[in-house]
């Protein structure tokens, strides 16, 4: 009955382990959920406000399918001050969350035996969304060794004839680490070569630490940004995930596709959305650097105390606001009848007994490590952390 493309596609497996610790929390378990990444601060009230107004306006019709050209201008403003890229409005589209603009991307882009390369460990979308439109996504394995950067010639050896594009994820979910600017003129230097496009989702550019910058790719030189479709959007940097707005800037032509695919599927963003997100754009930017110095006390906290659980190894991540520690030391081991031989016995473990949520590193490729995510609060995380330890330790 069924559609072979629905067949292909999986249920996100990090909003799965959140409905499932939610259900046990309304059944009166007490869960500390390190599940999804989102932000536990409000959206700031000058956001709200500019919402509100919009309401009070009548601004709640129809807009422009792309985006208000008042929310385009800021997007193009942005790109120009934090990035040094230069856009015209139609080469920028708005869409409902980046998510949305990544499945435009792949729907303006992809066709059946397209090959899409995903360095792994990646966001559990990724692949799916490639298969959901016919395509093939092509894994290239990053390693510890190596602070989960794709190497130049693992690149290269995954491209054939068929490759149409790599996906590239800076600052990264899961691993929480960075690109270089060396690292990223190797990328772009191979994919000018090949004739390859860069998708290049840079959510969490605004969550960068220990003194690293960030970069978009597209900035490299006019080559790249020929083959460049950044991603972004106001979900982490402004804790604006329920509001869904996204936005991608790229080749015209390339836009113009991703703008009419959208009209046939969702056309325009929410009309209120697009106001609170001029305003988060365009206003005082305090509660970025605020939200930024938090999330930098609660990695190296909880950074810190990952690395004292014996059996457990995390690097120091300098993006976004995720832990990816490796737990595979801890395989083999036991607590009760239960025994731990991968990540997700791991996670559904410290679920079910410790009332800990956290993600399996399967989901995102590599089933060595369990990914947290810090985006709660520093009291939340000491509990927690305190809960994982006492896990552990059982463990023999």
């Amino acid at each position: 009955m069924l559609s072979e493309r629905a067949k292909k596609v999986k249920p996100s497996p990090t909003l799965a382990m959140d409905a499932k610790a939610k259900a046990m929390k309304a059944q009166g378990v007490d869960i500390v959920n390190f599940g999804v990444g989102e932000p536990d601060f409000d959206t700031p009230e000058y956001v709200k406000e500019a919402a509100a107004k919009a309401m009070r306006d009548g601004f709640t019709k129809y807009t422009p399918v792309g985006g208000i050209d008042e929310l385009k201008d800021a997007v193009v403003n942005k790109f120009r001050k934090d990035n040094g890229l230069e856009y015209a409005k139609d080469e920028v589209i708005v869409s409902c969350g980046a998510k949305h603009s990544l499945y435009n991307i792949a729907q303006a882009l992809f066709g059946p035996g397209d090959e899409v390369i995903i360095p792994s460990p990646y966001w559990v979308s990724y692949p799916d969304q490639a298969l959901l439109n016919d395509a093939i996504p092509v894994f290239a394995a990053t390693y510890e060794k190596d602070n989960f950067m794709l190497k130049p010639e693992a690149l290269e050896a995954k491209i054939t004839k068929k490759t149409k594009a790599l996906v590239l994820n800076s600052p990264s979910n899961p691993t929480g680490l960075t690109y270089d600017k060396k690292g990223l003129e190797a990328i772009a230097e191979i994919a000018v070569k090949h004739g390859i496009f860069i998708i290049s989702d840079e959510i969490y550019e605004k969550l960068v630490y220990d003194g690293m910058s960030h970069i978009s790719i597209a900035s490299l030189g006019k080559e790249i940004k020929n083959k460049t479709i950044v991603v972004n959007g106001l979900s982490k940097s402004h804790a604006m995930t329920g509001w869904r707005i996204g936005y991608a800037a790229g080749p015209k032509d390339i836009i113009k596709a991703m703008t009419n695919i959208q009209s046939q599927s969702t056309s325009n963003p929410n009309s209120i959305a697009q106001k609170a997100a001029v305003a988060a754009l365009t206003g005082p930017q305090d509660f970025v650097s605020m939200m930024h110095a938090e999330f930098d006390k609660r990695r190296k906290f909880l950074i810190g105390e990952l690395n004292s659980i014996s059996g457990i190894c995390c690097l120091n991540p300098n993006g976004a606001f995720y832990a990816f520690p490796n737990i595979s030391k801890l395989y083999g081991k036991k607590a009760g009848p239960r025994q731990i031989n991968s990540s997700l016995d791991m996670a559904l473990y410290l679920l079910e007994d410790a009332n800990v949520a956290l993600v399996h590193g399967e989901a995102f490729g590599d089933d060595q490590y369990i990914r947290l995510s810090y985006a709660t609060s520093l009291d939340n995380i000491r509990k927690g952390l305190g809960r994982i330890k006492e896990a552990v330790a059982k463990l023999t």
